[in-house]
């Protein structure tokens, strides 16, 4: 089966695929909050009747949350499975939006035409731009050059908590021989990437308890000990001056990455004053010795994300708080174990506790393992080939400092390796106000995906 019909088809059909997207972004499919429970429903309605539109087998299943769409569609060649989600998330602050987030559009910048709207890059656009490809591909040639199953998440941004069991009691009806997940970015603008390795996540809180109540400060100043003070000391021994993390242990399972994978990160296009400008920062503050790019991809993190004790209102209020609070997250790569690292992690605090003072933990725990890719298989380095064809420059693998669960559930539930690729930009906005997806990377990453459905054929 040719390909260039088929990518002339996109380019004329862009409008109508347009139009669709839009359709589909309207519908305020926000996950977490039960509100719009309704609106995810007509989300995954949606992808229903779309999908039968192109002559999948289509079914919406329920699960305890937000329901998982499951397609199919034979065709010659290999299996795959391509994962998407359709939630999106909160809307919040909505005066801080130049437009309604759920009314999208098409608006005109310095830098090109965007789609504006919720869900523009995460996930509806990158989604529809695969399923898009295969659009195309159906009517120029009434088959694919694979068979195909779709699965489609309701329920991404938050948290997931139907995902793995869903996985487990449909394995049969979703092992394939790879997985295709379109969430991710590019590492710069016009380079088209392949996410080699993502990062993993350990999320913990403590209370750290000090006197049997609030005291004043005026009768216990000085005697009493305040349990702001010694958490503050506390998370400060988490790091020594260069940045490393001191915890006892934290970097086992840590591995170095190769020199041909750094070479490659090397002349990826990466601008680091860019990214770092566009966060309002000069310089980058993390482990010496480290690149940006190995920071933020291949090396491990401990982060200090709320600490909160006290009198939080306005004026002044003269006590020493008996309580102080901190959440933390961890980022992991390699073969870190998340739970060893959450002991080695709270036996850290605990050895720094002094006398009058103990510490609580959060019980509701998470984590999650690093994601690392199998690029040895032959279908990396083809589909590399075919979104360096697509884009007129060499694709490159890159790593992703947040993390996809997904990728390793493909793994560790269907034995599945994952291929990530997608088309956002860094300044999309994803997760806040103004959210939007280039006009270039939908119509070329329709382009893009059935450029790598022929190359994987």
């Amino acid at each position: 089966m040719s390909l260039d019909p088929v990518l002339s088809r996109i380019d004329t059909d862009l409008d109508a695929a347009l139009d669709r997207l839009m359709d589909f972004m309207r519908l305020q499919s926000i996950s977490t909050d039960p509100a719009f429970t309704p609106q995810v429903d007509k989300a995954a309605d949606w992808l229903v009747a779309d999908l039968q539109s192109l002559g999948v087998d289509v079914t919406k299943h329920k699960t305890p949350g937000h329901p998982m769409v499951v397609g199919h569609l034979d065709g010659d060649g290999p299996h795959l499975l391509f994962y998407g989600h359709y939630d999106v998330q909160p809307v919040d602050p909505l005066d801080l939006w130049d437009n309604p987030p759920f009314e999208p559009g098409i608006s005109d910048t310095p830098n090109g035409r965007v789609i504006r709207g919720r869900g523009a890059s995460d996930d509806k656009g990158q989604l529809m731009t695969f399923v898009e490809a295969c659009r195309a591909w159906k009517a120029v040639h009434g088959t694919l050059p694979c068979k195909l199953t779709f699965l489609f998440e309701g329920e991404e941004e938050s948290g997931s908590p139907s995902l793995v069991p869903f996985m487990e009691a449909h394995k049969d009806e979703l092992c394939c021989d790879l997985a295709l997940i379109c969430d991710t970015s590019m590492v710069a603008p016009g380079v088209p990437s392949i996410a080699s390795q993502l990062r993993g996540m350990l999320k913990d809180e403590f209370t750290l308890h000090g006197p049997a109540m609030d005291l004043h400060s005026g009768h216990y100043g000085g005697p009493a000990v305040n349990p702001l003070r010694e958490i503050s000391r506390i998370i400060a021994s988490f790091h020594d001056d260069s940045g490393r993390v001191a915890v006892e242990g934290f970097y086992d399972g840590v591995n170095e990455i190769g020199d041909t994978l750094k070479r490659q990160w090397e002349n990826s296009g990466f601008d680091e004053a860019d990214y770092l400008a566009n966060a309002g920062l000069t310089r980058a503050s993390g482990e010496a010795g480290y690149s940006t790019l190995e920071q933020q991809w291949a090396r491990p993190t401990l982060e200090i994300n709320g600490l909160w004790g006290g009198y939080q209102g306005a004026g002044s209020k003269t006590v020493i708080p008996a309580q102080a609070h901190c959440k933390i997250t961890c980022r992991l790569v390699g073969d870190m174990d998340p739970d060893m690292l959450r002991d080695k992690v709270r036996a850290h605090v605990e050895g720094q506790l002094r006398p009058d003072t103990r510490v609580t933990w959060d019980n509701d725990l998470e984590g999650s393992k690093a994601a690392v890719m199998n690029i040895d298989r032959p279908e990396f380095e083809a589909a590399r080939h075919a979104l360096s064809d697509e884009w007129n420059r060499e694709a490159v693998f890159v790593g992703m400092g947040g993390s996809i669960p997904i990728a390793g559930h493909f793994k560790d539930v269907l034995g599945m390796d994952a291929m990530l690729i997608g088309f956002a930009q860094e300044d999309d906005r994803i997760h806040s106000p103004n959210e939007k997806y280039d006009l270039r990377s939908f119509h070329k990453g329709i382009r893009s995906w059935a450029r790598v459905l022929d190359a994987l054929t």
